[in-house]
């Protein structure tokens, strides 16, 4: 069931390193308009919005973003994976691989080049296995009126922390609204795929380098294991930052820290 085709939108220098966004399981740019407005003209900015899908797997996730990059002449770049978006980095990563290192069913000729990776509150496989499927049956057993009044509270907690920049008041009211019963199933079938996919084969071969962006406060996914697995089993990991006052949405947590810091990894992989 498809209510609507892959979104696009490029921001910033095109003559600069492209960022490419994948956003987590809310599956739209609506809350990364802090953080975009603090990169700046530093880095040329993709960000995308995945349609309502009750079918895509993985795979098709990252299929439909290559061909959409690769159709705006977008052909290399850093890949921004939040959260859910993490799970769609590993197949862009593993079409990069040597063809002999992975039995890669999906490569394709004209492939995406990653030239780096930064997870923002992602993960390779979750790490607590019951964790997506208990959040799943926790949103089977949210009604939609439950679910409209969680929204309420998170707006007015937005509007609170943000009431000086409209920018950010706007997109906040543009994530609630896009929030519909669609949605709601959309999401869940995301977190059914997390259960599906493994990735964990692609990261122990994965040599492009690997950066890792997380809140201190996070009851979605346990960072600090995260980051353990990928030090232990991933050859391009090379390292991460923790912000102490910021959430699983590090992004619009903590903005300018979040630019600032992938910036700098950009820049510092990119004089090597």
């Amino acid at each position: 069931m498809e209510t609507e085709a892959l979104q696009l939108r490029i921001y910033g220098d095109p003559a600069q390193p492209t960022l490419v966004y994948l956003p987590g399981l809310h599956g739209d740019w609506t809350l990364v308009t802090g953080f975009r407005a603090a990169l700046g003209n530093r880095v040329c900015f993709v960000e995308l919005t995945y349609p309502r899908s009750l079918t895509w797997s993985i795979e098709d996730y990252a299929n439909n973003i290559e061909d959409a990059l690769l159709s705006h002449g977008i052909t290399r770049g850093w890949l921004l994976g939040e959260s859910f978006g993490s799970q769609i980095v590993w197949p862009l990563v593993e079409k990069n691989l040597p063809a002999n290192t992975l039995h890669q069913t999906s490569l394709r000729k004209n492939s995406f080049k990653v030239d780096g990776v930064v997870l923002a509150g992602g993960f390779v496989k979750h790490p607590w296995k019951w964790g997506p499927g208990l959040l799943r049956r926790m949103g089977e057993r949210t009604s939609m009126e439950q679910y409209r009044r969680e929204l309420k509270f998170f707006v007015r907690y937005k509007n609170f922390r943000h009431r000086n920049t409209p920018d950010i008041l706007a997109s906040v009211q543009e994530f609630a609204d896009r929030r519909t019963d669609l949605d709601r199933q959309a999401m869940r079938a995301r977190l059914l795929l997390l259960d599906q996919y493994d990735p964990r084969p692609t990261a122990r071969q994965t040599r492009v380098p690997i950066h890792y962006l997380a809140g201190l406060i996070d009851p979605l996914v346990p960072w600090v294991l995260v980051r353990w697995w990928l030090m232990r089993n991933c050859p391009g990991y090379c390292g991460g930052k923790t912000f102490w006052l910021a959430d699983h949405n590090v992004l619009a947590t903590a903005p300018a820290r979040s630019a600032d810091m992938v910036v700098k990894w950009m820049k510092n992989e990119s004089s090597k």
